[in-house]
């Protein structure tokens, strides 16, 4: 099969599209024939070797965490799903045209493969920080960087928990943030006074990484009020990072619920194929996202 590699840590240069031996399903696990692969910051920053405590790995090694797909084996004590069957979930190497996940979920009626891989770990993501930074029901939460994937999630998740959202993004993506149900405000000089008129600030979340952690604990007043995806120095400031992961099937459950429902929509802007596994990476370090990107295969 094709599978996107790296023997060495590094820029998007060390990914190679190479032939590789199927993997297949062990016990608790399923394969899938992958139809698509989300392309998260989490992959570039494996790829880099900037948090291998949290994703250990030994080289050379594959890339991708989520997937959408056809099931084609079923490991050993895996019940309520056959071949043939479209899921999505997360696994490992999931830049290939087979892989093997260990978490799964079937895919929501109308949902296309590009879409659905797009969702797991995002949704995962914004449940956990949204959960870690502690708002609740008529409180504000500040998000930073809310155009992406997860801030897309986080968005729509808090909205229908009856949480009032501030989204910072570029100037393009202020309609799209206001779509989402959010007061929209664009970053750059003169943010903190924007943010300020726009309401109180009982929360904040860091989804960009852009240096901003001191102003968010300065609008929240406490820097346990503010929690970060992006930003590795955060806990300098007191901040927590949240890197570790919760539980992926109840994320993938909630997912499914939500988009059934309506409730959750975060769009593919953009698709790659495996060949662009690189050019997807330096889309995604450049940031200035809307939803979400997907390797197509």
């Amino acid at each position: 099969m094709k599978k996107v590699s790296f023997a060495e840590f590094g820029g998007p240069d060390v990914l190679h599209l190479i032939d590789a031996e199927e993997p297949h399903a062990g016990p608790g696990r399923i394969r899938i024939a992958v139809r698509a692969a989300g392309v998260n910051p989490v992959d570039w920053r494996v790829r880099e070797g900037q948090i291998l405590a949290a994703h250990p790995l030994q080289l050379p090694a594959g890339v991708g965490l989520d997937a959408a797909g056809v099931v084609d084996e079923v490991g050993e004590g895996v019940a309520g799903v056959e071949p043939g069957d479209p899921v999505f979930g997360e696994g490992s190497s999931t830049y290939a045209e087979f892989a093997v996940l260990s978490h799964w979920a079937r895919m929501p009626e109308g949902l296309s493969f590009e879409e659905a891989a797009g969702y797991p770990s995002v949704v995962e993501t914004a449940l956990r920080v949204l959960r870690q930074v502690g708002v609740s029901a008529g409180e504000t939460l500040l998000v930073s960087g809310a155009s992406g994937g997860v801030g897309s999630a986080v968005l729509q998740i808090a909205r229908e928990r009856g949480i009032t959202v501030i989204g910072t993004a570029g100037a393009a993506n202020q309609e799209y943030l206001r779509g989402l149900g959010a007061l929209a405000t664009t970053y750059g000089e003169g943010w903190v006074e924007r943010v300020r008129r726009l309401g109180r600030v009982d929360a904040a979340l860091d989804i960009a990484g852009s240096g901003v952690i001191r102003e968010l604990v300065e609008l929240t007043g406490d820097p346990a009020k503010v929690v970060s995806t992006a930003d590795l120095d955060a806990p300098k400031l007191g901040v927590r990072f949240s890197d570790t992961a919760g539980s992926m099937p109840d994320a993938l459950a909630e997912a499914a619920a939500l988009i059934t429902r309506g409730k959750l929509h975060i769009p593919v802007t953009r698709s790659y194929t495996l060949a662009e596994a690189a050019a997807a990476h330096i889309d995604s370090q450049a940031g200035h996202t809307r939803g979400r990107r997907v390797i197509v295969v």
